[in-house]
């Protein structure tokens, strides 16, 4: 009787210790990777990206032009939550939505993401296509690279110009909607350099579009 308490409790022990380890997360704990999936290749290493909306995962040595750093390391003192990274994905999903904004005509929309005059270009060229009797009918197919290339910290506004290469598909309809102009089938290369900019002093994490250009 007594070897039988003896096992039982030796049993209770051993099984509390299991518990504690193994049925208690302590947040250290690493993820397994399965063999049969890669790691993404970074952003600028040559891998095209299967969808504008799923950016891959960059290396920072891809992420910023040596005449960026510069400014990168004074908005990351003045804000210490910037990182190059992160703010190239938010770069990447602004990007998408402001051209598809721009494209569908949501004016409402471009609002939101960007200062008065780029609004006002945006608004303008939408209201002139309204009055051809046009529609766009783009898509952006892919976000092939997108790179910092000018940062900079003035006052307390940060200012980061972003170049982004792009397959496009553009095609414009009448009202009617047949084809006026392009093909869904050839997506066309476009290069932009569009600059954000941000007070790094407020509490809105939301960084505004203020000009956009085509690359040299």
């Amino acid at each position: 009787m007594t070897t039988i308490v003896i096992l039982a409790m030796v049993f209770l022990f051993v099984a509390f210790r299991l518990w504690s380890v193994l049925g208690r997360r302590t947040g250290h704990e690493q993820t397994i990777a399965r063999p049969a999936e890669a790691a993404p290749a970074p952003i600028g290493a040559g891998r095209s990206l299967p969808d504008a909306s799923t950016p891959a995962a960059p290396t920072r040595a891809a992420l910023v032009e040596s005449r960026a750093e510069a400014g990168v390391r004074a908005i990351a003192a003045a804000d210490g939550g910037f990182d190059p990274g992160q703010f190239l994905e938010g770069a990447r999903s602004a990007y998408r939505m402001i051209l598809e904004a721009y494209w569908r005509g949501d004016q409402d929309g471009l609002r939101r993401l960007t200062d008065d005059d780029v609004y006002e270009a945006f608004s303008g060229a939408i209201e002139e296509r309204k009055a051809a009797g046009q529609v766009l009918d783009n898509r952006l197919v892919s976000i092939e690279n997108a790179v910092i290339e000018q940062a900079k910290l003035s006052g307390q506004t940060a200012s980061v110009t972003v170049r982004f290469d792009a397959d496009i598909a553009a095609v414009t309809r009448d009202t009617d909607g047949n084809v006026v102009a392009g093909s869904l089938t050839d997506a066309v290369p476009t290069h932009d350099v569009w600059t954000f900019s941000r007070n790094v002093r407020t509490d809105d994490p939301n960084w505004t579009l203020v000009e956009t250009d085509e690359a040299a």
